[in-house]
């Protein structure tokens, strides 16, 4: 991993980012009387200024320029073979925004603008981050949820594996603080309730409520084989599963597709166990409760320090897992574990932080594992 690169209510900057984790003050605001994690006024200036100085992106979605500004963040200097640069940048939404607008205007008027279907469809985000980087490799969308940006990091991989690109942008865009994706949630049951500071209780694993909030962001990441100077963080291990569903957006009571994920991460890692676990952990009750139960099935006594990042920034959907991703990096650079503020960890911290597990999971029980270590 070359680099990475965000844009979310935790700032554009890793110093910014890593400040608010320092701070540990929930990122949260208010939108349509609920609670959700907004990017900063400062990455909504640059989002602003780049419709502005570019008619090109006057008709795009928000999710898509999102991407772009993190994109060229992550890529900035970099040099590449453009036949030879990939890009998989998915979304678990898409276009909400356009779409909810544009189906408002054909409820009221009966017609729509000729640019509803091309900057509606989930391509648009990975094809204009290769037309904006100058990329002409291979461009996937693709929506899984809320474990998008994992699966992207598992396409960069096989086909850098496979000789077919040499460098690979994966990562995940949501722009998806609308009403009707609110009402979706709210729906479900799964929106919290709670209008103070710590609306998000992600890992408080005795709480009887759904907790979860909306964040919006974009976040990638940089994929080459080898290690060089770049290098951020090693992918040492990596796994996915699946279960048998029993409602479209259940998991199992020991979310088996976690155990599946983590056993076949570990195993590609060589390894019997990890320094610390980001978990996935959206602040539901049965999501925060049945991946500790696979966590503490899969490492028993050897069991890693746990912490996640929902309750500061809320739940990005796509975004969600690499922003995770992030702060494992983070973590292994800064040798300091962050805290979580709902779960107290059982062992001591250990001397060096040398590797951490990511988890990610979409509705479907589509499971990403993936292990960082230093390079």
């Amino acid at each position: 991993m070359s680099a990475i690169a965000s844009v979310s209510a935790l700032g554009a900057s890793s110093v910014k980012i890593w400040q608010h984790y320092m701070e540990g003050t929930p990122l949260f605001s208010d939108f349509e009387a609920s609670r959700v994690s907004k990017i900063s006024t400062e990455i909504e200036t640059e989002l602003q200024q780049l419709q502005q100085h570019n008619d090109r992106y006057k008709n795009l979605d928000r999710s898509v320029l999102l991407a772009i500004l993190a994109a060229q963040r992550c890529v900035g200097r970099t040099t590449f073979q453009p036949e030879q640069f990939g890009v998989n940048i998915g979304s678990s939404r898409g276009a909400t925004s356009l779409f909810e607008q544009y189906h408002s205007y054909f409820q009221q008027y009966g017609k729509v603008s000729p640019f509803t279907s091309p900057t509606t469809t989930l391509g648009n985000i990975s094809s204009w981050v290769a037309q904006d980087l100058g990329a002409e490799g291979i461009q996937i969308d693709h929506s899984v949820t809320c474990s998008t940006a994992m699966h992207a990091m598992l396409n960069g991989i096989a086909w850098l594996q496979a000789g077919m690109a040499n460098t690979f942008l994966a990562g995940g865009s949501e722009a998806a603080i609308t009403p009707f994706t609110l009402a979706q949630m709210k729906a479900l049951k799964l929106y919290t309730t709670s209008s103070n500071k710590f609306a998000c209780e992600s890992m408080r694993f005795q709480k009887g409520k759904n907790t979860m909030v909306l964040g919006e962001g974009a976040a990638v990441v940089l994929l080459e084989k080898g290690i060089s100077e770049r290098t951020q963080a090693v992918i040492a291990g990596y796994g996915f599963a699946s279960e048998t569903l029993e409602h479209n957006s259940s998991i199992s009571e020991n979310a088996v597709c976690f155990q599946k994920s983590m056993r076949r991460a570990l195993a590609n890692a060589k390894v019997q166990t990890v320094d610390a676990v980001v978990m996935h952990a959206p602040g539901t009750v049965k999501g925060d409760v049945a991946e500790k139960k696979a966590i503490d099935i899969v490492f028993g006594k050897q069991l890693p320090l746990l912490t996640s990042n929902k309750w500061l920034v809320g739940h990005t959907f796509a975004t969600s897992g690499m922003l995770s991703v992030e702060m494992a990096i983070l973590m292994l650079q800064k040798n300091k574990f962050i805290e979580n503020p709902f779960y107290a960890n059982a062992r001591h911290l250990p001397e060096e932080l040398k590797t951490v597990l990511v988890n990610a999971v979409g509705f479907g029980g589509n499971a990403v594992s993936i292990i960082l270590r230093k390079p």
